[in-house]
């Protein structure tokens, strides 16, 4: 069973996904629940079990939240993430690389340091210790750029708001993704504004009922920026403060 690019939590209306993860639920221990199909206070509450005693498969631990993200979904069913093809060739190679980048560390841990995120940030001509969020999503770009002998269309920086400001003919503003969420598509990087030329970025590899499912560097499975690793999380689409920006 495929991951289907959204948190399955109570309420859940697809009843064939819910009563594989009951089944596996009690497989595992986390619970003893009817297979019925209906996620409700039983299944949330297996799910936390679950969550408590399981890590991801980069061995860190699941956040406790009750909710099937993409990877607790990866650890109970003990797949391999898939993402999604698109239509774009540079895209569906950029995911292909932020994927196998998941759980990459700094070393020492809040350094932004790292043998890793050093590659990152060399490849923006930073030096070990910048903050390496948007230096990540460079890399990736530039990295499937390579491999498919394209030129890499995004601009080599390590500020994620002076991507955004370079970006302008390619923007898809917050307020343009709120009205038409159709216009968010994997491939696309995101641009958070944090304030006094501050920011984060990442990138899309799933959309979802207003669910956007990311890779990022230098975040934790808090969804916090200047974190310790490259995760793969999930925000709202109204959390996107800048936009979006999409290569054609």
């Amino acid at each position: 069973m495929n991951y289907p690019f959204r948190a399955i939590t109570t309420g859940e209306q697809d009843t064939a996904i819910v009563k594989a993860i009951q089944i596996l639920l009690n497989k595992y221990g986390s619970g003893t629940i009817v297979v019925d199909g209906i996620f409700g206070k039983e299944t949330f509450h297996a799910v936390k079990k679950y969550q408590c005693t399981h890590c991801d498969g980069q061995s860190h631990p699941l956040v406790i939240d009750g909710k099937i993200g993409l990877l607790t979904w990866t650890s109970l069913f003990e797949e391999k993430f898939i993402p999604a093809e698109t239509s774009n060739e540079l895209y569906d190679e950029v995911i292909r690389i932020a994927v196998g980048e998941i759980g990459v560390c700094e070393d020492p841990l809040g350094s932004n340091e790292g043998e890793r995120i050093d590659e990152y940030l060399r490849s923006v001509d930073m030096a070990p210790g910048y903050p390496w969020c948007a230096a990540f999503v460079y890399w990736c770009f530039m990295t499937a750029s390579m491999n498919l002998y394209i030129r890499n269309p995004v601009p080599r920086t390590a500020g994620c708001m002076q991507l955004w400001k370079k970006s302008v003919d390619v923007r898809i503003t917050r307020k343009e993704a709120l009205q038409n969420p159709s216009l968010i598509v994997p491939g696309l990087i995101f641009i958070i504004s944090r304030g006094d030329g501050k920011g984060h970025t990442g990138i899309v590899i799933g959309v979802e009922n207003g669910i956007i499912h990311t890779i990022e560097g230098n975040t934790n499975n808090t969804c916090a920026s200047e974190g310790l690793m490259v995760c793969a999380l999930q925000r709202k689409i109204s959390t996107i403060s800048a936009g979006f920006i999409k290569y054609n």
